[in-house]
């Protein structure tokens, strides 16, 4: 069966559109699928350091910042998702992203990615506050105590890091990152067509 790898960071807003998108494209293919929390910014700090700069020449050129504002919207529309802009972007998500190991665990990862992503992108909260994390985990039915105590604890330090150092090691660059059957590599939500046209492949 057909192997699909989504590494992934609630802090970016294309990886909410593609965590989106993929929903319905794996539901049409025979295929188990691997949610792969990372942290985004790790993977940057490593390989990828001349995005903070190409960031900052971004936000500061007027056509270029109202385009993608523009093209955000439009993919958010496409999606039928509300998608704002945090005031605290980037805002740090660790807690967030150490807990999806949590909810995984209780069968409780997508829906626990979903209200993340709706409460960073959607509502504009600061994932990084505890308040709003312990919010999150009310909202999927984790246990906040044994939640906080994982997440604390070294060995979910440990699993988000591994994640994020083997998607490093394989080639990532950012977040959204999918891999089909471990070494075709996907980056991006507008790839998303790419990923759907080569599994209708392996499925004929």
């Amino acid at each position: 069966m057909t192997r699909l790898e989504f590494f992934f960071d609630c802090s970016s807003p294309w990886t909410y559109l593609a965590f989106t998108g993929i929903q319905p494209i794996v539901e049409r293919y025979p295929l188990t699928i691997e949610w792969r929390p990372i942290l985004v910014g790790g993977v940057f700090n490593a390989v990828n350091k001349g995005l903070y700069e190409a960031r900052e020449s971004m936000f500061n050129d007027e056509r270029r910042i109202t385009h993608y504002m523009k093209d955000l919207a439009d993919w958010a529309k496409y999606y039928n998702l509300k998608i704002g802009w945090p005031e605290m972007h980037p805002a740090n998500a660790v807690k967030v992203m150490r807990g999806c190991f949590v909810a995984e665990e209780q069968g409780k990862l997508v829906a626990y990615a979903k209200r993340a992503f709706e409460l960073y992108w959607g509502e504009c909260r600061d994932i990084s506050s505890d308040d709003v994390v312990r919010e999150l985990v009310t909202a999927v039915g984790l246990d906040e105590q044994d939640f906080f105590d994982k997440i604390n604890s070294q060995t979910y330090k440990d699993r988000l890091r591994e994640n994020t150092d083997e998607l490093i090691e394989r080639g990532g660059y950012g977040s959204p990152t999918l891999f089909i059957n471990g070494n075709d590599m996907y980056f991006g939500n507008d790839r998303l067509p790419l990923v759907e046209f080569r599994l209708r492949a392996l499925a004929e």
